[in-house]
């Protein structure tokens, strides 16, 4: 028990700086954050203007990237069957460059028709395609997912 107060006591007597560096690297150590994700979580525990030039100078060291962010993420959420519609829905919030989020989503043509695809698969065993309700149905799960019209009608009449 005497550790625990010992410990506490030197995060609160160490420089705000370092505190705020080692609450951000225990952030970063766990997964990717987005500077504005960073910015926001830090805030809750530490003023604003210290902040800031704690996670500019991460930033400046390469520890922390928007870029390698925006590359996890969208890797785990197409890993999870989602198209770039509904990813980049879910980015919007995050505070990321939508320029860069539109790049790193449509850098290869006809990707996400793979995706698609194999959502489709994934999801519906056997497709039956000579109905209308199950078109429909197909239709309508992968339109929930994020997908394009363009690609799902594609992928549908490629099966």
């Amino acid at each position: 028990m005497q550790e625990k107060t010992e410990s506490s006591q030197a995060q609160r007597t160490e420089k705000p700086e370092t505190a705020i560096r080692r609450a951000a690297m225990d952030l970063l150590a766990r997964r990717e954050h987005s500077f504005h994700e960073l910015t926001q979580k830090l805030s809750v525990r530490f003023p604003d203007e210290d902040v800031l030039p704690v996670l500019e100078k991460l930033k400046a060291e390469n520890l922390q990237s928007d870029q390698r962010y925006l590359e996890a993420y969208i890797r785990f959420r197409r890993n999870k069957g989602f198209g770039p519609l509904k990813i980049e829905a879910e980015l919007y919030p995050k505070g990321l460059d939508s320029e860069l989020v539109k790049e790193y989503l449509y850098a290869e043509e006809n990707y996400w028709l793979e995706h698609c695809r194999l959502a489709l698969s994934k999801r519906f065993k056997t497709l039956d395609l000579s109905s209308t309700k199950a078109l429909q149905r197909y239709q309508r799960f992968l339109s929930q997912r994020g997908f394009a019209n363009a690609d799902i009608w594609q992928s549908l009449k490629a099966d």
